[in-house]
């Protein structure tokens, strides 16, 4: 005696594959040195995040009117606009004014600090910095971020 089975699945017409894409925290990483900036992707794609680059304060505000970021690692020290201009500009505009900033440079003055954080900047790391250091940091901001997302 024989038997035939079959999959019911390979009969349907309306069948839809449907594919999930993993959502990873976009990060946007703003630094004039490039042994920072890959540094920086190096450690936060390990971690599970889309890590995007601006050189200087110009292409960094280019790069967030594109593609909105969850979370920007900002240097003071640039070649045209510094971090606290940059600061600034994305504190006034409503569009941008709730996404993270972490400051990460070598300023490493109470008075900087504490113009950072005046300025908006929710943390401020100095170089040289602790790569593990950096990923927890960004980590829980991006979960905070999340949270309250949730509760809105």
């Amino acid at each position: 005696m024989f038997f035939t089975a079959s999959s019911p699945l390979r009969h349907r017409t309306d069948t839809h594959i449907v594919h999930i894409k993993e959502v990873r925290p976009l990060i946007l990483s703003v630094d004039d040195e490039q042994d920072v900036t890959d540094l920086v992707q190096f450690h936060l794609t390990r971690a599970g995040c889309e890590v995007m680059t601006a050189a200087n304060g110009h292409d960094a505000l280019a790069t967030v009117a594109r593609r909105k970021p969850d979370l920007i690692l900002l240097d003071l020290m640039l070649p045209d606009i510094d971090g606290f201009g940059i600061c600034e500009i994305l504190r006034r505009d409503a569009a941008t004014a709730a996404i993270p900033i972490v400051i990460l440079t070598a300023w490493a003055t109470t008075d900087a600090r504490s113009l950072g954080l005046e300025l908006g900047a929710l943390d401020y790391l100095t170089k040289p910095f602790s790569p593990r250091e950096l990923t927890e940091r960004v980590q829980k901001l991006l979960n905070l971020r999340k949270e309250s997302a949730a509760h809105a």
